[in-house]
């Protein structure tokens, strides 16, 4: 992230994402607005828009339709746009070809859908301005809170610097435990203090049991974790970067397994490859790979790998 941010060949600002106790990111927030000045720090806009359904009913509350007309027209959207609904739909087809009022809703809520419809305050996003708020963005009073009326990829383009104070739940449960055991056990246990290779830690992992484990709790990963069988700490990172839908798709996480395991001779896809795809079995993997790939390769600059790394992630 740091080279990122420093990355002179690359036009545009990166945003920065931090992690935060949930119940304490206010006071993140707080802090950013003391430091840099109320006049400089807002939190940022996001719109709801209209969805097929919602146009419809807004739509036909307007037109005085009947209400259970209005409904039946909506419930008979399966989901997309509307003309993606009058395709997929014969019964909605078949009522907006005899039904002059549902015709009429339905051409009305087409061209509404998608449009804003309410505003609220962005889960994570602030902005920081070098001069006040106003110089860049016209602000909006939302509740108690003043929030940007420009919404994000507008002030990114602006050039302004977005952070994504994220409240992470598993953080603020981390911290109540690690209360409850100095309590209980009378153990004052520091995070940085905890063991990165605890045997105990990975054969409970790999058997499956991670409900509440962060972003190792879905079906699909608690079947792929038992696959895996983790040994390391690097083995989770590895495990997180294959449970996406690229690599699910592709068949790279079958090929991965069977590597690791020894059941699949690893291959490279050229000599002198090895030394950077040696520690993932062959298997491209992690996007800083990619990076140093076409640095060896292709003779990229650090700074061209990255924006060749960012338009591969879009």
């Amino acid at each position: 992230m740091v080279y990122s941010l420093l990355n002179t060949e690359k036009s545009g600002v990166e945003k920065i994402d931090i992690d935060f106790c949930y119940e304490r990111r206010d006071e993140v927030i707080e802090y950013v607005t003391r430091k840099y000045g109320q006049d400089r720090v807002a939190q940022i806009i996001t719109f709801g828009t209209m969805a097929a359904r919602a146009a419809v009913r807004d739509v036909g509350r307007v037109l005085d339709v009947d209400y259970d007309k209005t409904d039946k027209i909506a419930k008979s959207i399966p989901g997309g746009t509307i003309a993606e609904a009058l395709e997929e739909s014969d019964e909605l087809k078949e009522m907006y070809q005899q039904d002059d009022e549902v015709q009429e809703v339905l051409d009305y809520s087409a061209r509404l859908e998608g449009l804003p419809r309410h505003a609220s305050t962005h889960a994570a996003g602030v902005v920081i301005t070098k001069e006040e708020l106003t110089e860049y963005t016209p602000l909006y009073q939302n509740g108690g809170e003043v929030t940007t009326q420009y919404a994000m990829d507008d002030l990114e383009n602006l050039g302004l610097l977005k952070m994504d104070f994220l409240g992470l739940r598993n953080l603020t449960v981390i911290d109540k435990t690690l209360d409850l055991i100095a309590d209980t056990q009378q153990v004052d246990l520091g995070v940085n203090e905890i063991e990165f290779q605890d045997e105990e830690v990975f054969e409970l992992l790999s058997s499956g049991h991670t409900l509440g484990v962060f972003q190792l709790e879905s079906d699909g990963i608690r079947r792929l974790i038992t696959k895996l069988q983790p040994e390391e700490l690097e083995d989770v990172i590895a495990l997180l970067a294959l449970y996406r839908p690229g690599p699910l798709g592709s068949g790279m996480v079958d090929d991965y397994i069977a590597r690791r395991h020894g059941e699949q001779e690893i291959e490279y896809p050229h000599p002198d490859l090895k030394e950077i795809l040696e520690p993932t079995y062959g298997v491209i993997l992690y996007q800083e790979q990619i990076m140093q790939l076409v640095q060896e390769i292709a003779g990229y600059s650090l700074g061209q790998a990255d924006i060749l790394r960012r338009a591969i992630g879009n």
